[in-house]
């Protein structure tokens, strides 16, 4: 007989943790909405050659895709993430009106290493706006980060830069193109290694002695975004770099709330896509949690490179990290665990058929409504009840049936009041 245990790498979720998690998509689903955004649901199931596109070849990322094969022999994946399906889905639409602005919540899939708080099947939530070149696009997307954490009661910070800044700096420079890349990628880790050890790094990767004191004067710019910005703008000249300097002014202008917005000339992400403006979200006290709980960015040349259009067909998206998002809310205590999302709970006693009845109106009535299905006593069943989380009991005897009424008990208080079927049902509605 087979042990009974999960594939590594994935997890069940009881009712406690997944009415959490329920509630935090809904949460979001209902401010993916109230933005103009709609619901795209794509397959699981993806050619392996569509998703492989994204990335060069030799990719780390290539060896995090689940591979499988069909009885017909096709190269098929599990999706990786929702970004290269809504490419996809925009390709083969043609006839999409523009902006297409829409949400999309579910599993996606890697296969790479395990560590605490890394799995191999886990929750995206994602929204993005395809055909707008507007910086209104990527203000709105950073309003959304900020309405989003304020609804849910977290402190965020919102680390911005533009990925044309980064690949002006390299280009002023006169770093070769074929090492760029390697210097992104340590000049990221400023903030856990601090500048020395960027110092360290870059040199190793080979960076000429002149090119890292020049690249360190920058990364020491301090000050205000405006006076980071200003500061960037009288040593950055080529035309690239200007213009990831321009779109961040011209984002964070369209911004009623900038305070928690920090402009990170080190900040660099999705080297494979990303094309302008980056983000990445903190919470405010990182000795809490010091992992992103939301990133994204612009990324205008994917689709036109699926569908082998010489026009850009500009993008921009975010992402929420439903497990970070979970793990801080649990710490700061701000979620209560429930294991039911039952309202009323109907007690028979000896009146089962009648109760039956009773389960009925309640539900048609819009309460979420259990009823003892195991013949237990009152007590046994007030015990359930008061496990399960479920606030309120409607206790049904022969003297209850007789004089028209059923007895409400409020679970938390104790508190038993006698009320007709419709009294208790607007009491339970209020």
């Amino acid at each position: 007989m087979a042990e009974l245990m999960n594939a590594r790498g994935t997890r069940d979720f009881g009712p406690e943790d997944k009415i959490l998690r329920q509630e935090l998509c809904d949460t979001l689903r209902e401010m993916f909405e109230l933005y103009g955004f709609s619901p795209l649901e794509t397959p699981i199931l993806e050619r392996y050659d569509v998703l492989a596109a994204k990335y060069d070849v030799g990719s780390e990322i290539l060896k995090e895709i689940f591979k499988l094969s069909d009885q017909g022999d096709r190269d098929l994946c599990l999706r990786y993430d929702f970004t290269v399906p809504l490419a996809r889905f925009v390709g083969m639409n043609k006839g999409l009106k523009m902006p297409f602005k829409r949400y999309a919540m579910g599993p996606v899939f890697r296969d790479g290493p395990l560590k605490i708080g890394r799995y191999r099947e886990f929750w995206q939530c994602d929204c993005d706006i395809v055909g707008s070149s507007s910086m209104v696009a990527d203000a709105q997307l950073l309003e959304m980060f900020q309405t989003f954490f304020s609804k849910i009661g977290l402190s965020i910070q919102i680390e911005i830069n533009n990925r044309k800044i980064l690949d002006g700096i390299l280009e002023q420079l006169n770093v070769a193109k074929d090492k760029q890349t390697d210097m992104v990628l340590a000049i990221d880790k400023l903030k856990k290694i601090g500048l020395d050890g960027v110092e360290k790094e870059l040199r190793e990767k080979g960076m000429l002695n002149e090119q890292v004191d020049e690249l360190l004067r920058i990364l020491s710019i301090r000050g205000s975004n405006r006076e980071k910005l200003e500061a960037l703008r009288v040593v950055l000249k080529n035309p690239i770099g200007v213009a990831g300097i321009n779109e961040l002014e011209e984002t964070i202008s369209y911004m009623s709330e900038q305070s928690n917005v920090l402009f990170s000339v080190s900040l660099a992400r999705g080297l494979a896509y990303y094309t302008g403006n980056i983000y990445e979200v903190f919470l405010q006290d990182q000795s809490v949690m010091s992992s992103s709980l939301g990133s994204g960015g612009r990324w205008d040349n994917m689709i036109a490179n699926f569908i082998g259009s010489e026009q850009k067909v500009p993008a921009v998206g975010i992402s929420f990290g439903l497990e970070p998002i979970l793990d801080v809310l649990r710490k700061l205590e701000k979620v209560k665990g429930g294991k039911s999302l039952t309202q009323a709970f109907v007690v028979p006693i000896k009146t089962l058929k009648e109760s039956v009845g009773i389960t009925r109106q309640l539900r048609l009535a819009g309460i979420k409504t259990d009823i003892d299905l195991l013949g237990r006593n009152v007590g046994k069943n007030l015990e359930y009840a008061s496990a399960m989380g479920i606030p309120f009991c409607v206790i049904v005897g022969p003297k209850e049936l007789a004089q028209g009424i059923v007895t409400l008990r409020d679970m938390s208080s104790g508190d038993e009041k006698q009320l007709s079927i419709d009294e208790a049902i607007r009491s339970l509605l209020l």
